[in-house]
This record gives structure tokens, sequence and C-alpha cells, in this order.
């Protein structure tokens, strides 16, 4: 009888380990921002990159236009290829444009800004990334284009001529 039993609870000991492997395959703790289109943009404040002056973003976000917010870092190969457009974006005066240096070298930072050029009406600092998550984001880059205080659309990665098109688009 014990023979017959100890290869039933072996068996079964297996396949309760077995499903609750496979459970936990299926449970992602993955850390997963919430989509923030058609969302009133976060209240935050943080220091300015080249005055290190303490701003708000009621005093940012105020006007009745187009803001474009960059997260960005001199770290981020993506970030370089996209300044370019950014640069270019620039030139269209329907929308404004804010950098938010993220966990960066103030150094680095100055010097991507330096050689690359500086399409941003203001730059925020993010040193330690919590402002970025306030915001749901990923990582760098990302862009959100906003208007009236809420987000219109999330950029995930960088940005390409389309998404470039596809934001002059929106602020026609």
């Amino acid at each position: 009888m014990n023979n017959k039993i100890f290869p039933i609870i072996v068996i079964s000991f297996f396949i309760f380990i077995f499903f609750i492997f496979f459970k936990g395959l299926n449970n992602s703790n993955t850390y997963k921002p919430s989509d923030n289109e058609n969302k009133i943009i976060p209240k935050f404040s943080a220091y300015t990159f080249f005055d290190n002056k303490l701003v708000y973003s009621d005093n940012i976000f105020n006007q009745k236009k187009f803001y474009l917010l960059n997260i960005w870092s001199s770290w981020c190969l993506p970030c370089r290829e996209e300044h370019p457009l950014i640069m270019n974006l620039k030139e269209n005066s329907k929308i404004e444009i804010i950098g938010l240096n993220y966990k960066d070298k103030d150094k680095n930072a100055k010097k991507f800004i330096n050689d690359l050029g500086n399409p941003y009406s203001k730059i925020l600092l993010d040193e330690d990334g919590t402002k970025a998550i306030e915001w749901g984001a990923y990582g760098v880059p990302e862009t959100f284009l906003i208007f009236e205080n809420k987000i219109i659309k999330k950029y995930i990665g960088p940005l390409n001529s389309e998404l470039i098109l596809e934001i002059e688009s929106f602020v026609k």
C-alpha cells in the first residue's frame, strides 16, 4: 500500500509545483505606467537647467498653446538620434518645447546641448527620475504633446520623421 501512495504523493507534489510556477509566469509584476493620453498633466516643481531656479508646472504649462515635453539624457543614444528632428520642430512657432533632463550629470548634459544645439525654451532637471515616473514614462526618450494642461499624445522612444509630421498635424 505504501508503495502505491508514495508515487501518487510525489506526482501530486510536482503537479502542484508546476501549477504555481505556471501561474507565476502569467502574473507579471513588471512596472507599467498607465496610459496618460487625455489626462491632466501632473503638478510638480523642478529646478531649471541653466540657472538652477525652482519653477512650478503651473507657471510653465499655463497658456492655451501646444507644448511638447521631451524627456532626454546625454547618455541616451536614441535621444541623440531624435535631437536634429526636435531642433527642426523648434522653428514651429505654434509649439513650445520643454526638456526634462533625466538622471544626467550636469557637465554631460551641458556638453550635449552645447554640441547639438538647444531646441528647448526651458530645460528642467530630474536628477532622481521621479518626475518622469509622475508623467508615466518608461525611460528615455519619451515625449508628451500637451494642450490646455492635458496630454494629447504620448510618444515612447525616439521621435522620427513620421511622428514629427503627426505632431505638426495636431498643432495646425
